[in-house]
């Protein structure tokens, strides 16, 4: 069933099966909040509990497949969303509130983290060693970890599954997947291309529903062997205490407050290119967004101005709109805690340099302009993650100073640094506190086949994507063999 083919309820799948459930719910669209993009089916525990058993019962053959078969399931896979990646980034801006440029795109890179993970389906290594006894051998392999619980943020509904689903795969688990309540449509539309594929039932389950009744369910269950959550710090953290408490396996993604440092040598244009695109584009909803601009003395005063006369151009509008540059924040409770924090910067003393007014547009939406403060360290907004499309700008003496204030922070996700020094560029990549480091571009922007992953209280566990994923979706074996 293509999307525009969707006419009822977007239903779970469950054991190679579409279930309803006792209750729905709608999903909206943040462009035009009296469009309903669908109604979809929301799953209590006894379902969540019915996706698990699912997934262990057919854990045993798909863990013992060959390696051909999971890759041919996961370029299939792959192969549609890339021919579908228009239509499908039309329901993604549609539901999530994305540029479509930008939707498109993201369709596209889920596309390739399948076709990336069908070639390592292929490439699943391991080592044989010499023994330190005679005659004996040893080889050291990588088996499945079990049934995995995927747990999947809003704010990129087609990448951030596609990046927890595929490898999981790849590598032999069975999956239980939960999208984020607020875009369902897309996890559904997903799942829909993926239960076309040739895995055997029960390999994918997908159960939409709150966090409390099925994210829940995913973490007590002791047939749930791992699992891997992208969303808030505080969810993450609750997470891993009951989830290791049990001695599941856990991988968190949780956040970031990024700093992107301007240094007086810099190329003022391109660091406010910079700037402007983490910070502002997909309305600032990514943990990698630039949330504070560390920039030097000699040229702060010179940069903000070129800043702000960028927000005053930046179009913000309805995501399917050619000329819209900025979106509409993803819902109402985002967009309120966004005005929550301006007005916390402004009760604070941050100087208030533009933005942060709700606006109207031709269709009702969650639509604000791009807001942008003069901060210091101890201000909540250059502290705390807003998760919206709101900076604020940090003063540094020089680079030492630059530096301390980019790893002034409880996150380590990304950091950026905009330089023509190579020097300064080095130093900075080796000193920064963060999993990620960018010279000369955004913080938000990364690839699909290199690792992705913090430090500090951004991560936990292993890393997501490329081929360091097979550390949380493997598990090690030694074996000795006397010949």
């Amino acid at each position: 069933m293509r999307v525009h083919e969707l006419k009822q309820n977007a239903r779970q799948y469950i054991n190679g099966r579409w279930e309803t459930s006792g209750t729905t719910g709608i999903s909206r669209n943040p462009s035009d909040t009296r469009e309903a993009v669908a109604e979809f089916a929301r799953a209590d525990r006894s379902q969540a509990e019915l996706a698990i058993r699912a997934a262990n019962e057919a854990l045993p053959q798909w863990s013992h497949s060959g390696p051909q078969r999971r890759a041919d399931a996961l370029d299939q896979i792959g192969t549609e969303l890339l021919a579908r990646k228009d239509e499908l980034g039309n329901l993604l801006a549609r539901e999530e509130g994305k540029t479509l440029p930008e939707a498109i795109g993201e369709v596209a890179r889920a596309g390739n983290i399948f076709k990336f993970f069908a070639g390592e389906a292929l490439r699943i290594g391991g080592e044989t060693l010499a023994s330190v006894r005679p005659g004996v051998q040893v080889e050291v392999t990588r088996e499945p970890v079990g049934v995995v619980g995927l747990i999947a943020p809003w704010n990129f509904p087609f990448a951030i599954p596609a990046w927890k689903i595929a490898p999981a795969l790849a590598y032999g688990n069975t999956v239980v997947f939960k999208p984020a309540e607020s875009v369902p449509i897309c996890g559904w539309a997903l799942a829909e291309i993926i239960s076309r594929s040739t895995l055997p039932a029960g390999v994918f389950n997908l159960v939409m529903g709150s966090g409390r009744e099925v994210g829940q369910t995913f973490v007590d269950s002791p047939l749930v062997h791992a699992l891997s959550f992208t969303g808030s710090v505080a969810t993450g953290e609750r997470i891993l205490q009951a989830a290791s408490a049990r001695r599941a396996k856990v991988q968190l993604e949780m956040g970031g407050k990024n700093p992107l440092v301007v240094l007086a040598d810099a190329d003022l244009d391109q660091a406010v290119d910079c700037a402007l695109q983490g910070a502002y584009y997909s309305t600032g909803q990514r943990c990698t967004a630039s949330s504070r601009l560390i920039v030097e003395d000699a040229v702060h005063d010179a940069f903000v101005a070129r800043l702000r006369h960028r927000l005053v151009a930046l179009k913000v509008g309805h995501a399917l709109d050619r000329d819209t540059q900025m979106g509409p924040v993803a819902d109402a409770a985002q967009l309120a805690q966004n005005q929550t924090y301006i007005e916390i910067a402004r009760n604070e003393g941050a100087e208030h340099v533009w933005g942060g007014e709700l606006l109207e547009r031709p269709t009702p939406g969650h639509y604000m302009s791009p807001a942008l403060f003069l901060a210091k360290p101890e201000h909540r907004v250059a502290r705390e993650e807003i998760f919206g499309p709101v900076a604020c700008v940090l003063r540094a003496d020089d680079y030492e100073h630059a530096l301390a204030l980019a790893n002034d922070t409880e996150f380590g996700l990304c950091a950026g640094i905009c330089t023509t020094s190579l020097k300064q560029a080095t130093h900075f990549k080796r000193h920064a506190q963060a999993g990620m480091v960018m010279v000369n571009l955004p913080t938000a922007g990364v690839d699909f086949h290199v690792p992705f992953g913090g430090r500090k209280g951004s991560s936990y566990g292993p890393r997501e994507q490329g081929r360091y994923a097979a550390e949380f979706y493997t598990t090690v074996k030694t074996g000795y063999t006397q010949a």
